[in-house]
């Protein structure tokens, strides 16, 4: 079975946690117990293990890089997201690559820099909404603003800067992660949703923009294309839940894309995982699940986790 897996950034960087990298490598070990555990499960029909793509989110690392390089003097400007975007899919690579190799030896292991085409004329363009970096105190935000041309807006702590979240068109390195599972290859790839570039229309020439693409948008389209069996979006809760945070709140244990839309899950948290869910199971016929890291094994056999399957349909 071909699965691919989306982490969310908060299996990498708590909620709350220091972004030291000791801390960093201790929840990738986690990490990597719980993909090696799918990675060396044998298939039942056939004597073959599961063929196993990684995408991970980037949101506290392209944070932290945002922040200092907006604060080196050395620089005249600060670097662009694009650019950020692709240090912290080398660094988050190298950890998950380097702990992978430890605890699945004798297993190919390659951590690939991917790009994600987006379209110039994306509507997200004109209306900058992801959170990226630090919260500041309003004075500061606005003085941040006008020094880089930032956008500003109130999140629930402050003020942080926003940027651009176009829908993702295409991964650029498709064929070659096919060509890498094709050798028994565990692939990281498309980490933060992976690098955003434009395609100029008449030679193809790929351009960064300053943008963040959604991760788990990225891990459905690639799943997508890779023609995935199973797609397993990983965080730090147990299931989908309707009415989280209220006395109504309940465990979605199995659901269809179309309930999933009629959830109305928020933008900034739930909803970009069920929608990704949804795409995937609409548009392949294959099987979503969205439930906590630790369980990801008993999510693939149906024992834990929101499970997302097609429509029934009655002859």
């Amino acid at each position: 079975m071909r699965i691919v897996i989306a982490l969310g950034g908060n299996a990498l960087l708590h909620r709350g946690e220091r972004p030291d990298a000791d801390v960093q490598q201790a929840n990738i070990d986690r990490v990597a117990t719980a993909v090696a555990a799918l990675a060396q499960e044998h298939e039942i029909v056939v004597t073959q293990e599961h063929e196993i793509v990684v995408t991970h989110g980037n949101g506290p690392q392209i944070g932290l890089l945002a922040v200092e390089s907006a604060a080196d003097p050395a620089l005249s400007a600060p670097y662009p997201l694009d650019l950020l975007g692709a240090q912290t899919q080398g660094m988050i690579g190298s950890l998950l690559a380097r702990t992978l190799h430890d605890v699945l030896p004798g297993r190919r292991v390659a951590a690939l820099v991917t790009h994600t085409v987006v379209r110039a004329d994306d509507p997200a363009f004109r209306h900058p909404a992801k959170f990226v970096g630090q919260v500041h105190p309003r004075s500061e935000a606005r003085a941040l603003a006008r020094r880089y041309g930032w956008h500003i807006a109130q999140d629930t702590t402050g003020w942080r800067r926003v940027v651009p979240s176009p829908s993702p068109e295409r991964i650029v390195e498709t064929d070659t992660i096919q060509d890498l599972l094709s050798l028994d290859t565990l692939v990281l790839c498309a980490g933060g949703g992976g690098v955003p570039v434009t395609a100029d229309p008449d030679t193809g020439a790929l351009h960064g923009v300053e943008a963040v693409v959604d991760k788990d948008l990225t891990a459905a389209l690639l799943a997508e294309d890779l023609k995935a069996d199973f797609l397993l979006i990983l965080t730090d809760v147990p299931h989908v839940y309707s009415g989280y945070g209220t006395p109504e709140q309940r465990p979605v244990l199995d659901a269809t894309p179309a309930d999933l839309r009629r959830g109305g899950f928020p933008a900034g948290s739930m909803g970009p995982k069920t929608e990704a869910a949804a795409r995937f199971v609409e548009r392949t016929g294959g099987l979503a699940a969205i439930g906590a890291l630790d369980a990801a094994q008993e999510i693939v056999h149906g024992r834990s986790g929101t499970l997302v399957r097609p429509e029934m349909t009655v002859p």
